[in-house]
């Protein structure tokens, strides 16, 4: 028997029975097919064609085929022993305008998907938003329009009514906070505004449009599991004086209590609403009881870790928009983002899986017990294919090898973490960055739609064959 065979048999670090192995994609940077059967515009594809919004002014019209080549990409899915696929569902390819009818081609796209995916020994894991508003929506308002968020209840319904006997797992809005503050205030992403006020109207009703969409699930099935999906980062200030301080907290209320204390709590963080002032006043009553409507499963996205100053013009961070921007932080626009002096990805995002493992502790020890699980976790590096046709993408690796053990010692110390999603599965189109930024466990070839699982793929099929991991963190 080989060392490595003795390996996979006996790994070091083992995940609880049940553990949820997966992968994550979003439809959007995947799919392509942004005209075919019946599909509606949204915004991001108003967005591309928009000068100088994507670096290269690169789109997703054909991404990376996976509307025409699912068949192909589940059965990649089950060679690497995926236990899930997170996937998410284009609102236009089931609504074209956002409302009325459902478009048959469409549902039945993603019902052919499932099929393949449970036949496969694939479990499917529905996200229903993932940023691809249909267009008609936004030129009624958009997200700042409370309207969006009764239109997105009707269409989770009736995806739920067509998937829901075969899909248990769901998740309703994926990263409110980007869908909000990039897409209205910062203008980095679809639709393009910069209306700070209106970017935290659609951060409210974008959780109403969770809370709305999670009680019509449930009028429709008791047993879906249906989790909010939030995007946290660990947050550290620069120094330890007053203004730093403060603008920790600023930050971290605005990135993190704001979606955490209304899902979770039932209210807006006082300190945060004082921050806003200026912008509230559109809460109607009844609205955070249904924001906080009992969840089944708390989705974290984690990437890594803020270094923030009270101090404006500080060092600056690397990780800065692709092309020209404003401030994504409404009431806080003065916080200056500095380099921690860790190692970074080829997105400048700092490398600290320590942030995980502190993000959960805080998550489990200050709000209600609830079932979490990491719905994204990965990282962009500049990997390509080798003379030996492997791609050797030992850094992304090291990244998933180091957050999974803190996520092991996360669930050693008592956090209730029942699975993890490694995103992404392939690489893609990766919003305004284009197609430069990859990362896929699985690299693409956007010109001919090769696809060559790296390294990195190869190991995390032989940590989930093993159900842990092995050996020290290299």
């Amino acid at each position: 028997m080989t060392t490595q065979e003795t390996r996979i048999q006996t790994p070091d670090l083992v995940f609880p029975t049940g553990f949820v192995w997966g992968a994550a994609t979003s439809a959007y940077q995947i799919e392509g097919a942004v005209s075919e059967d019946g599909r509606g515009r949204s915004i991001w594809d108003t967005f591309v064609q928009q000068p100088g919004r994507v670096v290269n002014g690169e789109n997703a019209d054909v991404a990376i085929d996976h509307y025409h080549r699912y068949r192909d990409d589940v059965r990649m899915m089950a060679d690497l022993g995926l236990g899930a696929y997170r996937f998410s569902v284009s609102w236009p390819r089931i609504q074209p305008d956002g409302s009325g009818a459902i478009n048959s081609k469409g549902i039945d796209f993603y019902s052919r998907l499932v099929d393949e995916l449970l036949a496969s020994g694939v479990d499917p894991w529905v996200t229903l938003y993932h940023w691809d508003l249909p267009q008609a929506l936004e030129d009624a308002g958009g997200w700042p329009s409370r309207e969006t968020s009764k239109r997105f209840a009707d269409y989770a319904a009736a995806v739920h009514d067509a998937l829901g006997d075969r899909v248990r797992n769901w998740s309703t809005v994926n990263e409110p906070w980007c869908a909000a503050f990039l897409g209205y205030a910062s203008g980095e992403h679809a639709p393009g505004r910069r209306e700070p006020a209106q970017a935290v109207r659609a951060a409210h009703h974008l959780l109403l449009a969770h809370g709305l969409a999670t009680s019509a699930m449930r009028a429709q099935r008791a047993d879906s599991r249906i989790g909010g999906s939030v995007n946290l980062y660990a947050i550290s200030p620069q120094t330890g004086s007053e203004a730093d301080l403060d603008a920790a907290r600023r930050i971290d209320g605005l990135q993190n209590r704001f979606f955490l204390d209304a899902l979770l709590k039932g209210e807006y963080p006082a300190d945060v609403l004082a921050d806003l002032a200026e912008m509230t006043g559109f809460v109607q009553d009844g609205d955070m009881e249904v924001i906080s409507a009992p969840l089944d499963m708390l989705l974290i996205n984690y990437y890594s870790r803020f270094t923030v100053s009270g101090t404006p013009g500080g060092a600056a961070s690397a990780a800065a928009a692709p092309t020209g921007t404003g401030s994504p932080w409404v009431g806080s626009e003065d916080v200056s983002f500095v380099e921690g002096g860790r190692p970074v990805t080829a997105m400048g995002w700092e490398i600290d899986d320590s942030g995980l493992h502190e993000l959960l502790l805080r998550v489990a020890r200050e709000y209600p017990r609830i079932p979490l699980v990491i719905s994204e976790n990965g990282a962009a590096f500049d990997d390509v294919v080798g003379a030996d046709g492997v791609v050797h993408d030992r850094e992304r690796l090291n990244y998933i090898d180091a957050h999974l053990r803190t996520c092991h010692a996360a669930i050693e110390a008592g956090v209730p973490l029942e699975g993890y999603f490694a995103w992404s599965l392939m690489d893609n189109f990766e919003w305004a960055w284009g197609y430069g930024k990859r990362f896929g466990l699985v690299r693409v070839d956007y010109g001919t739609q090769l696809r060559i699982p790296k390294e990195s793929a190869l190991w995390y099929a032989g940590t989930i064959r093993r159900g842990g991991l092995s050996g020290p963190a290299e």
